[in-house]
């Protein structure tokens, strides 16, 4: 901030998952799964990802938080804030040895657990798959760096 001028925030990029989805039909299928389970994942509709997940699916998250349970990561989530969402700027996805590796990136947005709404904060996610079912999901964003998360004006 030079000269009193306050910053302002850039507009919003990227698109839903839902919009993603709907805007990238032809998508390899293993992009559109990955998608798709982290849409199920915002709305907390853990039935609709858990066939998605292969047994001993792995997921884990800046800190390092691992979970092997939707309900356990749902838990440790609450402790961070009080909603989450994904704004989907791009997806990329390629095949290994038969196997599907997927890294999904865009900004999160959302409100802390003081009521702050905050946005554009940097993620990506990176998916493994083999057979059609998720084995792993690693994440890194910029919450905790971003401190959105402690702010309470």
């Amino acid at each position: 901030m030079e000269d009193g001028k306050q910053a302002q925030a850039l507009p919003a990029v990227g698109r839903t998952p839902q919009d993603w989805l709907a805007a990238n039909a032809g998508a390899p299928a293993a992009a559109r799964e990955a998608v798709a389970l982290l849409e199920a994942l915002e709305r907390r509709a853990l039935e609709e990802a858990l066939p998605r997940l292969a047994p001993g699916f792995t997921m884990v998250f800046p800190g390092p938080a691992r979970f092997t349970d939707l309900q356990a990561m749902v838990e440790g989530a609450k402790r961070r804030y009080r909603r989450v969402a994904k704004l989907v700027e791009d997806v990329d996805a390629f095949e290994r040895d038969g196997d599907w590796v997927v890294y999904v990136r865009g900004t999160l947005y959302g409100e802390n657990l003081h009521g702050v709404p905050f946005e554009g904060i940097r993620f990506i996610d990176r998916f493994e798959s083999r057979g059609g079912r998720f084995t792993r999901q690693d994440v890194w964003n910029d919450l905790a760096e971003s401190g959105v998360l402690s702010r309470r004006d």
